[in-house]
């Protein structure tokens, strides 16, 4: 099982929104990464489904905002589940190469893929820049890439 950390250093912006989600579902959330245009609130798993609730309302306050609240996981699959969440994945491969960790997703469908990929490959790009700049492995200094992919039936 591989454990994993994220950082928590806020940026300006990042404990405005900490504020805001607190001031609006008075749950205290675990981290706020804030990575332009979507908002990641990670809050315990008991607070998960109260905070899930006042998504809609956090949204159209947030406009012009992609806003996700993610259960704070501290073992990498159980967070890769999480921030994937509307989606059916069927398998989680790891491999290292080149030094990197490489991390494929599969799913059964190419519907699946496309919703976490995003359009234009922006939320997997966000993905990989918050593995970059935010979470890291303990007891490992590996860089880690994700990517999706459809299995072939």
């Amino acid at each position: 099982m591989q454990k994993l950390k994220i950082k928590k250093k806020y940026s300006k912006d990042e404990f405005d929104l900490y504020q805001f989600f607190l001031k609006t579902t008075r749950i205290h959330p675990d981290n706020v990464i804030f990575v332009p245009p979507y908002i990641f609130f990670f809050v315990k798993s008991e607070n998960y489904f109260e905070a899930k609730r006042l998504l809609k309302k956090i949204r159209t306050k947030l406009i012009n905002k992609k806003v996700l609240i993610i259960k704070s996981e501290s073992t990498l699959i159980r967070l890769l589940f999480s921030l994937f969440p509307d989606t059916y994945i069927h398998d989680i491969i790891v491999d290292i190469k080149n030094g990197t960790r490489l991390i494929t997703i599969l799913f059964y469908f190419f519907e699946d893929r496309g919703i976490a990929i995003g359009r234009n490959g922006t939320y997997i790009k966000i993905i990989n820049r918050i593995f970059d700049e935010y979470v890291y492995l303990e007891n490992y200094n590996t860089p880690i890439e994700i990517k999706c992919d459809a299995i072939n039936l």
